[in-house]
């Protein structure tokens, strides 16, 4: 199973002004991208509440020629964690949980219960062991998974820090929301997410996951290899993601979800505020967006061959979110463009031609290798190599392989991102998104 993961760099200027978007130019992004099999899925953006963009693109099943459709369902991974913190923020609200509550009330045997607490199972700070890193994953993933064998592993594999001590992603926090959650609604995880979220909301295509039927008009999930769409056949049971990963929905219907939150329909203002502050880019399942000057909040993810994002701007009272079945290019670059076209800022759609890779030998990779950082990017990116291939990592991101194009220069395909070096100045220019950053080796 993929790790769930906010993708990659997301980075946009201020200068973001609301205005009839050029919607033509929105469709020639994802005819481009369906055209030169870059991507299958599905795109919403609403507006003040109300839809005002929808494009669906690629196939959801294609073995039988099926293209999506708006009502094509998909596997959003760690999305699911705004719904989980939803759940939980309602549970302190009727009194029946408090953000101090410990670990050890309910489950006491798992290392450091008595001091662990709800708010740091919600920010990622309980130090316990991403569960989906097990190496031993891809042997139990397929397979229905009971409460008492996940905490079995979570006890086995204990803790990387102390509570507190440090803010590090885990899935296994959000797996044991949902079993608490459980515990005090006494109902299954799927039961409480229909009655407190998905019934009053009226979200019809949202449901807690189970095996993918493509007859109902669900997704499956594809690779890209050898040119073509190869099925990923390795789907995860949802009894071991849960509430960390276990829902599946549609942009429209995540949209409206996110205005509903934020319009204060789901849990009272002083949750939501909880839920907003971050620490170290953490919140309370929702996580702040570096973006520019703007106020954006929102939550990424990834499972089987699966991504997708969900951006909120609460001032403009603006949403956009994307589900896809594949991993091949990555959802955030997608969503950088739709931002800068619908804002109206300076972008150039994806040159997907073909660029000739050349083979560097791993003595020539030393002079780009390090860490480089510019007050005008928001993450910093460490460079590393593996034998003879290059590599990049932005803080707390996923590493992911650049392929030498020319001299000093570097290009990801699946990322959309061009590195341009300089070695005798210690500097490294980061093309994205039609925009560059400067940023120098430390």
């Amino acid at each position: 199973m993929t790790k769930y993961f906010l993708a990659c760099f997301i980075c946009f200027c201020s200068s973001i002004r609301a205005q009839t978007f050029d919607t033509s130019k929105m469709d020639s992004l994802f005819t481009l991208i369906d055209t030169k099999n870059k991507g299958m899925g599905n795109f919403s953006i609403f507006s003040n509440g109300e839809e005002i963009y929808q494009k669906s693109f690629g196939f959801s099943d294609v073995s039988n020629n099926k293209r999506a459709n708006s009502y094509t369902t998909y596997r959003i991974g760690s999305v699911t964690k705004t719904f989980t913190a939803i759940i939980i923020m309602l549970l302190i609200e009727e009194g029946k949980i408090n953000l101090n509550t410990v670990l050890s009330k309910y489950f006491p045997k798992i290392p450091n219960s008595n001091k662990i607490t709800i708010e740091n199972l919600l920010n990622h700070q309980s130090g316990l062991f991403n569960l989906t890193d097990d190496e031993n994953l891809i042997d139990w993933m397929t397979e229905p998974q009971s409460r008492d064998k996940m905490i079995e592993r979570i006890i086995e594999h204990g803790t990387v820090f102390e509570p507190k001590e440090n803010t590090q992603y885990s899935n296994t926090n959000y797996i044991l929301l949902s079993y608490i959650a459980e515990i005090i609604d006494n109902k299954k995880f799927q039961n409480i997410l229909e009655t407190r979220i998905i019934k009053p909301l009226n979200l019809n295509r949202t449901e807690f996951g189970k095996k993918i039927d493509p007859a109902n008009n669900e997704a499956l999930p594809y690779d890209f290899e050898n040119s073509k769409w190869k099925l990923n056949t390795a789907h995860t049971d949802m009894s071991l993601p849960m509430g960390a990963g276990g829902v599946v929905s549609t942009p429209t219907e995540l949209n409206i979800f996110y205005e509903h939150l934020f319009s204060g329909h789901l849990v009272s203002a002083y949750s939501l505020a909880k839920m907003k502050n971050d620490q170290d880019g953490m919140g309370l399942g929702l996580m702040k967006l570096p973006l520019g000057d703007k106020e954006v909040y929102g939550h990424g993810g990834s499972i089987d061959g699966f991504q997708s994002f969900v951006a909120y701007f609460p001032k403009e009272k603006i949403s956009f979110a994307i589900t896809t079945n594949n991993l091949y290019t990555q959802v955030s670059n997608i969503l950088i463009g739709t931002v800068h076209i619908y804002f109206g800022m300076e972008y150039k759609l994806p040159d997907f031609s073909p660029k000739t890779a050349i083979q560097l030998s791993t003595e020539e990779l030393d002079p780009y290798l390090g860490k480089y950082s510019s007050p005008s990017f928001p993450i910093d990116i460490t460079i590393t190599k593996d034998s003879n291939t290059l590599m990049a990592q932005g803080e707390n991101q996923s590493s992911f392989s650049i392929d030498a194009i020319g001299i000093d220069t570097f290009y990801s395909e699946n990322v959309m991102i061009t590195l341009k070096f300089v070695p005798e100045e210690k500097k490294m220019m980061v093309e994205q998104g039609g925009q560059t950053f400067v940023l120098t080796k430390e």
